[in-house]
């Protein structure tokens, strides 16, 4: 009897175990990601190869032995062209402290400080970059992870399309963001293999209320050819006829901006 008992005791504490941390791993599926996209503002072609070396050969390395190992480098498709060129940074987190804590890995990360001293130590009269601009953000519900592209084409091929909803109000914003979480939006682009990387809305950024998010394609006309099947598809025509958010002006400024990720690029 008594070894009965005790095999019926282990057994339950086997199943209490095996349910602790099922829903501990369940726990931690659960959790969202936050992002920072960093910009780096330049005037020269100078600068450009600055941050290009300092990213490739310094910051990369040491988010990745920091355990980030996707962080996303891009130009816009205009860089060469424009006035002021510039250098997105797509860094994925965890959690906000994972976030809050990296700068403290970089101060003790020796090979980093070493590697980046040319970067950070530069004199004003040789600054690598004009102004860096940093936006925190926070993944959709609808989609709480970001996404490697599942595209196969070389990375210097691809276009991707960096979009960001500015809105009138926090309770238009909010009605947008439903838009793509519950109303379906999210899930329209994934039908339709839009190869989103993420969504989220701005925790924290020179435009709020906002939200962001950033697909990929082949090329051009593949971008070209996928907004007009989301465009002709019964689901964004039934999206746009609900009442909630029919005759909404929950957008007030749209930005599109086209990128190709750099050589060193992870994503």
């Amino acid at each position: 009897m008594k070894k009965l008992f005790g095999k019926s005791v282990n057994c339950l504490l086997s199943v209490l175990c095996f349910i602790i941390i099922s829903l501990s791993a369940e726990g931690k599926s659960s959790k969202k990601d936050f992002y920072e996209i960093k910009i780096y503002n330049l005037k020269t072609d100078e600068q450009v190869v600055a941050v290009d070396q300092y990213l490739k050969n310094a910051y990369l390395p040491a988010l990745h032995r920091a355990g980030i190992s996707k962080v996303g480098v891009f130009k816009p498709l205009a860089n060469d062209t424009a006035q002021v060129k510039k250098i997105y940074v797509f860094i994925p987190f965890h959690s906000l402290q994972e976030w809050q804590k990296l700068p403290q890995l970089l101060e003790k990360d020796d090979a980093y400080i070493s590697s980046a001293k040319e970067f950070t130590d530069a004199p004003a009269d040789k600054k690598p970059f004009e102004r860096i601009e940093s936006i925190l953000l926070d993944a959709f519900p609808m989609h709480t992870h970001f996404e490697v592209s599942g595209l196969k084409n070389p990375l210097s091929q691809r276009v991707y399309e960096l979009r960001s909803y500015e809105s009138p109000t926090e309770h238009l914003h909010k009605t947008k963001v439903r838009m793509f979480n519950e109303g379906g939006e999210i899930a329209l682009f994934k039908r339709l293999n839009f190869n989103a990387i993420f969504y989220a809305r701005v925790l924290s950024g020179s435009r709020m209320p906002n939200l962001m998010y950033l697909t990929t394609f082949e090329n051009m006309a593949d971008r070209d050819t996928h907004w007009k099947a989301f465009g002709s598809s019964p689901e964004w025509k039934a999206l746009i006829a609900m009442p909630e958010y029919e005759n909404k002006v929950s957008v007030s400024r749209n930005e599109t901006i086209f990128i190709r990720p750099t050589d060193y690029s992870d994503l």
